[in-house]
């Protein structure tokens, strides 16, 4: 388990299952997910660890390894150290002591393992019992072995950056300082080069660096995102949608007063993502691609490779956004160019280490944010699935007051219309999500106050989103009249029998639910000639339609049919 479930929730472990049977259990499901090729990789990548830098490899004991830097256990811990160490980022296991009488253990331990296993034989009976298994074996005196049982990584640091040197730490330092400890040690001991700035990027495109192309990316979301506020704000609909919907906003308000505040909802949502990604790019271009850090690249990525194919939703909703489809084919080509290479020199500076109380209480609060960032992305993908499929949810229709059916009588494009939206929310959600949860997972380091910023600007973006449109007495349209913006934002009272009455009395008049009469059961409302703003009322008011053409052409026919009568004597 990474540093971020092992340090939380390690005491309400030990309280369940004891200290000790707590950490064999953990050990023990390392070892068995690191077992298995697949397993391996996903601690690997999922813990964030990357290949040590050359410089950190050498020998031990004459046997050649990745990274100066291994654990020393028992015979008892051995087969489980062996699985579980070489993914979190351990160049070696050294066993020892070992004797004659563990020699079986061992042998059991070195098959199938995936890294240099070392003995530190106590008699040459043992020696002798393990030579053709293991990979070599140490005296305990070796000059250039520094064995640690303190977990301070600046140490360790230090003590690697003597050429030859071997840091072999004890079960208690990982025990102490968590599974992510070599990572530390790993990152703490690679040099590092100065990070470019603005000034090194020059004016020719084709040279300029990735960094530079994913800000680009992160800043054009950003605006796209804005004017999509801005849209959602102010006409809510463009020429595009008029032409695919072939209606107006004020048909759309007249076919139901609540569908316009329904649509700036999930418009608006979709905009505060959008800027809520752009800050996440931004800041995994400056702090992270731009520092070298290979994990940033590889967050931008994966909450790219999600994003983008989202364009591809109108296969299944039927409608394609102009805008939508602009956007994407601009940003698409520098999102390739800013992930296409793997950063090549390290650039990044760590901080000294800090109390380790402090550290822990970060830990905690990293937990919270992968949580948050894995509730996120289960919320996008419900979201996706509906707008994909049944598009409303009941508390949609409920707030709709409506049906899907009836939806579908008044345009039969309008639910296709709404399903865009929603389910292109959904992934944008889900980019976003992604992008949360492996930053905070990755990119969680003393110091690295960008990452504190860079989430605390997406919370900002997304928290915001949902304010601007939930007083629809607040939404100003400008195709929408005065008059029927105020009959949807205050509606008349239902005790009320005709608007124009009650519009100059409106302050005698009582609402029906104030005084516990139920409509339609206990009282019914109807208008007369046809009633423009009866659509706009809660309750709706039926209204009759008096027909003033057929009314004039029967005038008429009797007119004419009287004339055309003799008159009496």
């Amino acid at each position: 388990m990474p540093d971020w479930t092992y340090h939380p929730l390690r005491g309400a472990a030990a309280a369940v299952l004891g200290r000790r049977r707590s950490q064999r259990t953990a050990l023990g499901l390392l070892a068995w997910i690191g077992s298995r090729p697949a397993g391996a990789r996903l601690i690997a990548r999922g813990f964030g660890h990357r290949h040590p830098p050359r410089r950190l490899a050498g020998e031990v004991a004459g046997v050649p390894v990745r990274v100066r830097l291994g654990i020393s256990v028992p015979p008892s811990l051995a087969r489980e150290a062996v699985r579980a160490m070489p993914p979190l980022g351990a160049g070696f296991v050294e066993v020892a002591p070992v004797s004659a009488a563990d020699a079986e253990t061992v042998r059991e331990a070195a098959a199938g393992r995936s890294i240099p296993l070392v003995v530190r034989a106590g008699d040459p009976e043992a020696e002798a019992a393990l030579k053709s298994h293991v990979d070599g074996f140490t005296s305990g005196d070796e000059p250039l072995v520094v064995r640690v049982s303190d977990p301070s990584v600046t140490a360790a640091a230090t003590a690697l950056e003597e050429p030859g040197a071997v840091v072999l730490a004890r079960p208690g330092v990982l025990v102490e300082a968590g599974p992510g400890w070599f990572a530390r040690v790993t990152e703490a001991a690679t040099p590092t080069a100065q990070a470019p700035v603005l000034r090194d990027v020059g004016r020719d495109p084709r040279r300029w660096p990735a960094w530079w192309w994913a800000l680009l990316v992160g800043l054009g979301m950003t605006g796209a995102g804005l004017g999509a506020a801005a849209i959602t704000l102010g006409p809510v609909l463009l020429w595009y949608d008029h032409d695919y919907l072939g209606m107006m906003l004020q048909q759309l308000h007249a076919a139901n007063h609540r569908l316009v505040h329904f649509l700036q909802h999930d418009r608006i949502t979709m905009a505060g993502t959008m800027v809520a990604i752009g800050a996440l790019y931004t800041g995994l271009a400056v702090g992270g691609i731009r520092r070298g850090w290979p994990w940033a690249r590889e967050v931008y990525l994966l909450s790219g490779a999600i994003g983008f194919p989202t364009l591809f939703y109108f296969l299944a909703t039927g409608f394609v956004e102009p805008l939508h489809t602009a956007t994407a084919l601009v940003l698409f080509p520098m999102f390739v160019a800013a992930v296409r290479r793997t950063p090549q020199a390290p650039r990044w500076r760590l901080a000294p280490e800090g109390p380790e109380p402090e550290r822990r209480r970060a830990l905690t609060g990293q937990l919270l944010l992968i949580v948050t960032g894995v509730g996120l992305f289960v919320g996008g993908a419900v979201i996706s699935v509906v707008g994909l499929t049944g598009v409303f949810v009941p508390t949609d229709l409920a707030f709709l007051d409506t049906g899907t059916r009836t939806l579908q009588a008044v345009n039969p494009r309008l639910v296709p219309f709404v399903a865009h939206d929603r389910a292109g929310f959904g992934g944008a959600l889900m980019a976003a999500a992604v992008a949360i949860v492996l930053l905070s997972a990755w990119g969680w380091r003393r110091g690295e106050s960008w990452v504190f910023w860079t989430l605390a600007a997406a919370a900002a973006a997304g928290s915001c989103r949902p304010s601007w449109c939930t007083a629809p007495s607040t939404t100003r349209t400008s195709s929408i009249s005065r008059r029927s913006t105020w009959a949807s934002s205050r509606p008349p009272p239902a005790c009320c029998s005709r608007v124009r009455t009650c519009v100059p009395r409106r302050r005698r008049c009582r609402r029906t639910d104030d005084v516990g009469v139920r409509v339609p059961e206990q009282i019914k409302v109807i208008g007369f000639d046809n009633v423009d703003e009866s659509a706009f009322l809660v309750p709706s008011l039926c209204t009759v339609d008096v027909g003033h053409d057929l009314v004039a052409e029967r005038a008429g026919g009797l007119l004419v049919a009287s004339q055309r009568q003799p008159t009496p004597g």
